[in-house]
């Protein structure tokens, strides 16, 4: 574990030492008790907010343990299976959150290397919990602390895109694997909560540095009738954070909700 991690300083390699990772120019970084290891360059205010906050990924965590999201998570793992080489094969989850999709890959192909990196320290304490045999780390995507053309699979589930950083990271014939919400994916939440209800925009799917060489979509409609699973559905989303405290209370007593679930799952093979 953690052998592929470099140090966010000088680049250099690690060794591991007891639960310290140690740098060629003695560069040092712990293990912490939670499971991961903080790789972070810079420490800003620790009054803003960084990656997603406990509510966040309780509700996260609630929601997809009842598998809502299920037929993301198998063609996410099916993906990545299709493509499995080797002993050395290794997969690296940015924004992975707090594991959900990370995990399903490691369980699934046990002998592969899987690391995950997440600027939130609450998700990747998750994380850990989920399986201790991901190599887990406090990174940003805009600087990626993994050893250049290490790695056969990337996966970028809803988080910010790097795309220099990703072909960096990725071996001459890796991949690069990403979800998309599609156009009226949530609209029957945003249609509950908002008065004028918006559908997702669509950024166009090139990348620099990469090639689109598949595109899959998976849709279907979520009913609900748990005013439970409605509001940690809405938690689990950017929405809360940007909804006024009037539009939130719509939901408060809402029992029946029926909304569309689109995804879209783009394969990139890197130029």
């Amino acid at each position: 574990m953690y052998s592929k991690f470099i140090c966010p300083i000088c680049k250099g390699n690690f060794t591991v030492n007891n639960k310290t990772l140690i740098c060629e120019n003695n560069h040092c970084y712990d293990i912490s008790k939670y499971g991961y290891i903080n790789l972070m360059r810079s420490q800003k205010s620790s009054k803003k907010r960084h990656g997603d906050d406990k509510l966040m990924l309780k509700s996260r965590h609630d929601f997809l343990e009842k598998g809502y999201y299920k037929p993301l998570l198998d063609a996410v793992t099916d993906e990545v299976l299709k493509r499995c080489g080797d002993e050395n094969f290794t997969v690296l989850d940015v924004g992975c959150g707090e594991g959900y999709y990370t995990a399903n890959i490691k369980q699934n192909v046990p002998d592969c290397d899987v690391y995950g990196i997440d600027i939130s320290k609450d998700a990747l304490i998750c994380a850990a919990k989920r399986d201790r045999n991901i190599s887990l780390a406090a990174a940003s995507c805009s600087e990626i602390p993994i050893e250049s053309g290490s790695c056969d699979v990337v996966l970028n589930i809803f988080s910010p895109t790097n795309a220099a950083e990703y072909s960096r990271v990725l071996r001459p014939d890796g991949i690069l694997i990403k979800a998309i919400p599609l156009e009226n994916h949530l609209f029957g939440l945003k249609a509950a909560v908002y008065d004028k209800p918006y559908k997702n925009k669509i950024d166009s799917r090139e990348l620099e540095n990469f090639i689109v060489s598949d595109f899959r979509e998976i849709k279907y409609t979520l009913n609900f009738t748990s005013n439970e699973d409605i509001i940690s559905l809405f938690k689990m989303t950017p929405y809360y954070y940007k909804t006024s405290r009037t539009d939130q209370a719509k939901l408060e007593n809402l029992t029946n909700l029926e909304t569309e679930i689109e995804f879209g799952i783009i394969v990139y093979q890197k130029r």
